[in-house]
């Protein structure tokens, strides 16, 4: 084969189907759809996401889309959910600059997933993916980046770049795996009696409040109901004092190119709209993402982001609910903690060497908080953490 690499500053000019063939037909947020939508509704620039995606082509095949991997320069840390803030004060501490920095991920999304997208039929994928990482690593490098960093990647995917001299980060997110429940009810079998009936309650106090659940698709939407949820979206980050990166131009062009891949979970009162959360569909995950409401239903947040999500997974046999980050309240509804992993090229070797020690000791750290929580499991037969 004959290899070309380039640098593509956004996806306007590469092919949708071209892309997803990478992985983008499994993951929703790998999907073209997904990634161009955020880069064409002005939700990245101004947040400090800036599009340079490394692609990998075949010339002796009319330059087909081989391999590629997902990039961003960086002029904050915002939106990444594994925390380099106090990195980047230790570096203005010490008069040195952290930003811009260049990273592989999905922007506002603390999902699992490849960062090294190869096609199925590829020849030598693993040849490929490390060629990716070292022109990843040498693009930061000959443009005087900080750093380069692979955020929430799949453990092969980590152990590949571990063997490539990058530090490792370990975080907890909280899962829900499906054990091949029939139903819910068969599913809050598998819990201890106390914390059975506190779920128990909590469906039924939902539905005494006059409260219907609708689950409706992407496909299934009109842009009243759109504009609806947008609305709650907006509450949610008004109420936390939050910047709100996505607006309804982007909730409108997702829904309709993922179709039945946008999940949306709509919480209906008097023939009115009240709240909702949108779940993103793959090949056999659920990922929960955004929550809104306009006004407070005690117990309608886990109704809504928790207990339709499971339902849904049963009733469509998925296997797996990642219902976002953080939230030591989800252990309680079934979700248990689950190692995620990242992993950092420091191009300045004194921070390099300061950075893997204090990765080592997080590291530690983390192993034994996941050990904690999962003593906290409403599972009468516990699994080990992270299984």
């Amino acid at each position: 084969m004959a290899l070309e690499i380039s640098i593509q500053q956004g996806l306007g000019d590469v092919d949708a189907d071209a892309w997803d063939a990478l992985g983008g037909d499994r993951n929703p947020f790998l999907s073209h759809a997904f990634l161009h939508a955020l880069e064409t509704t002005d939700c990245l620039q101004p947040y400090g996401w800036h599009p340079y995606h490394l692609l990998v082509r075949d010339t002796d095949d009319g330059g087909r889309l081989l391999a590629a991997t997902p990039l961003y320069a960086k002029t904050n840390s915002y939106g990444e959910f594994v925390f380099d803030w106090a990195w980047a004060g230790a570096y203005e501490r010490n008069g040195k600059n952290y930003y811009p920095k260049l990273v592989s991920s999905i922007p506002y999304t603390p999902a699992t997933g490849s960062r090294l997208l190869v096609r199925l039929d590829a020849p030598n994928p693993d040849a490929l993916a490390d060629l990716m990482i070292a022109q990843t690593i040498e693009f930061a490098r000959n443009n005087h980046l900080s750093g380069m960093h692979w955020l929430f990647t799949p453990e092969t995917e980590t152990e590949r770049l571990g063997s490539h001299g990058l530090m490792r980060r370990l975080g907890c997110q909280y899962h829900w795996e499906n054990r091949g429940y029939a139903d819910f009810a068969d599913f809050l079998a598998a819990f201890s009696s106390r914390k059975r009936k506190k779920v128990q309650r909590e469906r039924r106090r939902v539905a005494e409040q006059g409260v219907s659940l609708h689950v409706l698709h992407g496909d299934e939407l009109d842009d009243d109901i759109i504009e609806a949820f947008h609305g709650f979206y907006l509450n949610t980050f008004e109420r936390h004092m939050g910047v709100p990166t996505l607006g309804l131009d982007f909730f409108r062009t997702v829904a309709r190119a993922l179709g039945p891949r946008f999940v949306l979970v709509m919480a209906r009162r008097d023939g009115e709209w009240l709240a909702g959360a949108v779940n993103f569909r793959g090949a056999d995950t659920l990922y929960g993402r955004y929550w809104g409401c306009r006004e407070t239903v005690e117990d309608l947040h886990f109704e809504a982001c928790y207990y339709q999500g499971i339902d849904y997974c049963i009733a469509e046999g998925l296997s797996r609910f990642e219902p976002g980050a953080q939230g030591e309240h989800k252990i309680a509804r079934g979700f248990l903690p689950t190692r995620t992993w990242s992993a950092h090229w420091i191009a300045d070797p004194e921070f390099r060497v300061q950075l893997e020690r204090f990765c080592r000791h997080e590291q530690s750290l983390m192993e034994r908080e996941c050990t904690e929580l999962m003593a906290h499991s409403p599972y009468r037969d516990t699994p080990e953490a992270g299984e």
